[in-house]
This record gives structure tokens, C-alpha cells and sequence, in this order.
């Protein structure tokens, strides 16, 4: 019960990535050099989190200069060093921005991940997660120069290019595959026309725990500007009864810093709820009475057995020092209510 978990991401070390460039921050380490900074990252991030007492780990996204990337490099037909210009994500955080381009046919030569999950795995006893990009938010995050063809066709491609990556990493022992869909709080439409029909085609056939995670972007400046402004939370209300009907096992929503209403979670009945009640934005780290407030918060609404506390996002952004110390707040405040309702640690 309350068993908790992070939407992905941590913070790299300094020296493996500067942490200035956030998101898309340039290796620091040679070539030759890079896997082994890379695998003691990795050795760094799960320790870190058997420290802090989380449950289901992930190994931090160390590897992957970007979420999106980090999938995309493995593909054939994509280019994330020449980048293109796209309006993204509506134009709700910025007018246009980089991104990686889709140069060529689309195939998948081998598997992706599966060598870092083998990795990890080497390396922990506690369940593991996967994260994967979504097919509507990789489309929305690509220029495509190919195909030159609907947005739908597109992510239908991508889907089927995730589902034999998932099935792969499931084979290989992943206890948890999380697809990223931030898009899904922004193209309503497009999710009822044919996001959750991607999203079906992606986890389609996948043995293990499957899992959405939709939030309102990470905690970065133009991000933190936008919600700051922002009046409309309501986007949960469309998303969650759609996803209801899906065959994902869970749902990961954001609600730390943003406005939603926790009763929206009503409707996300029959599903597990990764409830985000670490804000990603801020340095400042809560305090396990605050974590504790906000899950209580929430329990009229998801069965305390379906409830995994949660990161909002990925902490990617943040010092270590803070994502350290909120990871800590996340397992004691969930420590506090599961007390309270009387479960076993």
C-alpha cells in the first residue's frame, strides 16, 4: 500500500552532463569514456534511491540526453544532431523550438533499452521501471521530413515501433514500462481521435505493468512561467475517463504544482494512480508532513491500494542535493499516512 516510485528522471552528475543545460545537455565525459561515466551514473542513481527508500526505481535516465532522444538514437531514419524548427506542445511554453527530424524510414534495428535495463537489473533487487516516450508527444516532438503525412499514420508508426521495444524490455525483465504523454493534457481532440488508439497499439501484447504518465512539462523556467499564468486545470476531467477504458494498468498525474483538482481522480476509478506530490520545480524540498497532506488529499477518490505517491515529473532538473531530499520527503510522508491507515511498511 502507498508504495511509491518517481515519474523518471533524476538529475545527472556534473561530471557525466552539465547541469545548466537541463534537458539537452551535452555528454561531458570523451566517447571513449561515456559508457563507464554512464554506468556508474546509473550505480549512483539506483543507490540513491534504495537510500531514500523508494519502491520501484528506474535508473534515473542517465544514459538519454532527453527523453525523446534517447529513444529516437536508436532508430533508424531519425536525426537529433541536425535539429529542425516546429511549433510544439501548441505553442504553450514557446513559439518554436528545436527538434530532431525524421530523415528517413523508420525501423527499429535492434533493441533499444534492453541493454541498460540488464544493467540495472544487474545492479538492484527492487522492481524497475522503463520509461518510453509516447507516440502522440514523440510526433508532436519531431519534424517530420519524410513521410510528409498525417499525424496519425505517423504515431501509428511509432506505436508499433514502441509495442516491439516494450514487449523486448518486458522480456528482459522490466516490472514497470511507462509511456510519456504530456501531450495528453494539451491535444484533447487528438487523444479522442486517435492518441488513446495509439497509445492501445503501443502497450498492445505487453506482459508487465504498463503506465501513462501525463503532466504539465518539467520544472524548467518557460514551463514554471506558463503555470504561473495559467487558469484551465481541467484537462485530467477528458483524459482520465478515455484512459479508464484502456487497457494501461496505471495512471501517473500531476499534482503537486499544478491547479487540478484531486476529486478529478474519481474518475480514473479501476486504475492505479501515481499521484505526483513532489513539485519538480522548485529546489525547496517538502516536508514530509506537506507529501502527507497531499496524499490524504486524494484518498477519497483512489482505493489507498491503487495510490503510489509520486514525482510530478522527472526531477532531471533539479541539484542532486534537492532531488536527494525530496525523494527522502516522498518516502516518509507516504510512510506517514500508510501508518495512519494502519498498513505494514
Amino acid at each position: 500500500m502507498l508504495k511509491t516510485t518517481l515519474a523518471g528522471s533524476l538529475p545527472k552528475p556534473a561530471w557525466l552532463a552539465d547541469p545548466g543545460a537541463q534537458l539537452f545537455a551535452p555528454w561531458v565525459p570523451a566517447a571513449d569514456g561515456l559508457p563507464e561515466a554512464q554506468d556508474d551514473a546509473v550505480r549512483l542513481a539506483l543507490l540513491e534511491q534504495e537510500e531514500a527508500g523508494i519502491d520501484i526505481i528506474s535508473d534515473g535516465e542517465q544514459r538519454r540526453r532527453h527523453y525523446i532522444w534517447g529513444f529516437l538514437d536508436g532508430l533508424s531514419g531519425t536525426d537529433t544532431k541536425r535539429l529542425g524548427r516546429k511549433r510544439t506542445r501548441a505553442g504553450k511554453y514557446v513559439a518554436e523550438q528545436d527538434v530532431a527530424r525524421i530523415v528517413g524510414e523508420l525501423t527499429r534495428p535492434g533493441p533499444i533499452m534492453v541493454p541498460a535495463l540488464t544493467f540495472a537489473k544487474a545492479h538492484t533487487r527492487r522492481p524497475l521501471k522503463v520509461t518510453l516516450p509516447g507516440p502522440m508527444t514523440i510526433v508532436d516532438s519531431t519534424l517530420d521530413e519524410h513521410y510528409r503525412g498525417d499525424e496519425e499514420s505517423l504515431a501509428m508508426r511509432f506505436a508499433a515501433l514502441l509495442n516491439a521495444e516494450a514487449r523486448a524490455l518486458a522480456s528482459a525483465g522490466a516490472d514497470v514500462i511507462q509511456f510519456d504523454e504530456p501531450c495528453f493534457n494539451i491535444y484533447l481532440d487528438k487523444v479522442r481521435a486517435w492518441g488513446i488508439r495509439a497509445l492501445e497499439a503501443a502497450i498492445k501484447g505487453v506482459p508487465c505493468t504498463t503506465t501513462i504518465h501525463i503532466c504539465y512539462s518539467y520544472g524548467i523556467p518557460r514551463v514554471l512561467a506558463w503555470k504561473q499564468k495559467n487558469t484551465e486545470w481541467d484537462q485530467y476531467g477528458v483524459t482520465l475517463p478515455l484512459l479508464s477504458e484502456t487497457r494501461i494498468d496505471q495512471i501517473s498525474v500531476e499534482c503537486a504544482a499544478s491547479g487540478v483538482d484531486v476529486a478529478v481522480l474519481e474518475k480514473a476509478r479501476g486504475k492505479d494512480v501515481l499521484l505526483g506530490v513532489i513539485d519538480v520545480g522548485t529546489e525547496e524540498v517538502e516536508s514530509p508532513a506537506l507529501v502527507a497532506q497531499r496524499i490524504r488529499k486524494a484518498l477519497p477518490y483512489v482505493d489507498p491500494a491503487r495510490l503510489f505517491p509520486c514525482t510530478d515529473c522527472g526531477l532531471v532538473p533539479r541539484t542532486r542535493e534537492a532531488a536527494r531530499g525530496k525523494l527522502r520527503a516522498l518516502v516518509e510522508g507516504a510512510r506517514i499516512v500508510r501508518n495512519e491507515l494502519g498498513a505494514r511498511p
